[in-house]
Order: structure tokens, then sequence, then C-alpha cells
């Protein structure tokens, strides 16, 4: 009998091997298939590069020991600044019987699946790391998604000088659906695109879009990562964004950059992207590059907003 393995996230080869034809589950990788539909205790083994936020690991993590067989192995591994430190207590906790190594900056945790675990402690961790309606937002939102639990300030103040929009659109990494909501309610377009890496932000983007009934607007989700630009709507009137300088908790400046190249690919001749970014972001450059003029709208609170037609 053929055995079957998982891996979660983007394991870094020099740190662990990963068993050829290996499922891949992480939301945050376009096609993987979702860790919580695989059966109970039907994995062989799974290798897990673990999230930074506590809560989001913590039901990652719940979820893995409860995918693998009885005897399983699990191997989990993460930087040592981002959880790492805490990878052998937490799965100790479900019940496992760990073993840690340390190398190069992170810590390597393997055990196999104990007969018996932790029941209530697994349940703790699912509660806690699942989607929620967040009585603050009045959104729903789930642990591990950009600003899961607060209006990202930088979100808030484009919203605030955000006009009525028109015509079909995107929302360029749509998070929750905090924008998306605020054009489709002001706005008069016809057509909204919500688009993200993390297929978990598009599942709670559709549960806050439908909660507000917007009758009548045309309303696509798209998991798709734009540093591939083939599966990206073109044509479009208006693109609104707040683009991520973060992958994998490094600060990476590109991935701004790519974001407004793919919003001006986006967009017919005359169309129009609205943009905010932290104010230490140097976006004037790419945005004059890409763009035929642009303007910037406002400059508070350490953020700053731009408006720039194709």
């Amino acid at each position: 009998m053929s055995s079957l393995h998982a891996v979660y996230g983007h394991v870094p080869p020099e740190l662990a091997d990963i068993p050829p034809g290996s499922l891949q589950t992480s939301p945050r990788i376009p096609g993987a298939i979702p860790l919580s539909t695989v059966d109970p205790a039907n994995l062989d083994g799974i290798v897990l590069y673990a999230p930074e936020n506590t809560l989001e690991r913590k039901y990652v993590l719940a979820q893995a020991v409860l995918a693998v067989k009885p005897d399983g192995a699990l191997t989990v591994l993460a930087p040592n600044t981002k959880g790492g430190t805490r990878l052998a207590k937490e799965l100790s906790a479900f019940g496992c019987n760990v073993d840690m190594i340390s190398q190069r900056h992170h810590r390597i945790v393997r055990c196999r699946r104990p007969a018996a675990l932790n029941m209530p402690g697994i349940s703790d961790a699912l509660e806690m790391g699942s989607p929620r309606l967040d009585p603050a937002l009045d959104l729903w939102t789930q642990p591990g998604l950009f600003s899961w639990n607060r209006a990202d300030p930088g979100s808030s103040l484009l919203m605030h000088h955000l006009p009525p929009l028109e015509g079909s659109g995107a929302d360029l990494g749509c998070g929750y659906g905090l924008l998306a909501r605020a054009v489709l309610t002001e706005g008069t377009c016809r057509k909204l695109i919500l688009i993200d890496i993390d297929r978990r932000a598009l599942d709670m983007a559709r549960c806050n879009v439908a909660s507000a009934n917007f009758a009548g607007k045309e309303i696509e989700f798209l998991w798709t990562d734009v540093r591939v630009p083939s599966r990206l709507p073109h044509n479009l009137d208006f693109v609104v964004m707040n683009p991520p300088f973060h992958d994998g908790g490094v600060e990476d400046r590109t991935l701004g950059r790519t974001f407004i190249e793919r919003a001006a690919e986006m967009l017919r001749q005359g169309g129009v992207l609205w943009l905010t970014a932290n104010r230490h972001l140097p976006y004037e450059e790419p945005l004059e590059l890409a763009f035929a003029n642009m303007e910037q709208i406002a400059q508070e609170q350490g953020y700053k907003i731009y408006k720039a037609h194709r």
C-alpha cells in the first residue's frame, strides 16, 4: 500500500526532506488542498513550516496532529524568532513526545503521533484559531490574516479618501474584504473582483460580502499569486489596493512594486489605481514608470494615499 504524505508551506529543502508526491496544504499556496479536509488519521506523515502568529500556528499544528495516523511522523520547523522556540512546548501540550534540534536559525521538532492525544488541548487550539465574527470589526476574520483583529489604519485612511467608484474593478490583495465592502457600499460599480494569495482571506471576504447583500452587483473571487500574472483580469476601470511588503515575515519591497505593475496591466487606458502604503515605502518611482500620471492625495498617520491613471 502506498503511503500518503503532506507538506505545509514553503519548507527550505536544506532543513527537511519532503517525500515525493506530498500534498501541499498551505492556504497561502494557490491550488493547495485545505489541511482541514484531510481525513482524520489518514496521513503517514507531514512536514510543516509553522506560521508566526501564535493562534494560527497552534490551530495548524492541531489540524496536522489530527490528520496523521497514530505513530505517523510529524516534522515541524520555524525560525527561532518567529515561533520556533515555542514549537516543542506547543506539540507537547497535544500529547506528543518531541525531539528538537537547532539548525540555521530554526528549530526543527520531530515526533510521532501518540495513540492517545490531549484532545482538550487540541480542541482549544482549533477553537482559538477558527474563523469568527469579530464584534469590533463586525466582519468575519481569522487569526493569521493581515490585520485580522483590527481595521488596518492604511486601509481606513484610503476608505476615507476613496470616491464612489464606477464600472468594473478589483481589490488586489483583498484580505478579508475591508476595502471591498467600502467600494461596494459607496460606489456604483457593477463588478468587483477580489484577489488574494490566501484562501482563508477569500473565504472570509465571501462571508463579509454575502452578509451585506449587494444585490445587482457581480462579485468574483480569485485565489492567485499576483507574481504569476497569467490569471489576472484586464481592461478594468479601477483597482484599489493596500499592497503587502512582507513575504514570510521578511520585508520585501519588490512585492509592492509587483502589485503596482500588475495593477497597471489590469487597467484599461484611463483606468485609475487607488493605493495606500506606509509612508517609508518608495512607491513613487514605480508609479511614475507604470502610469501616465499620479498624485499623492494624502499623507497622514504614517501612511500615504496615491491616485494614478493608466
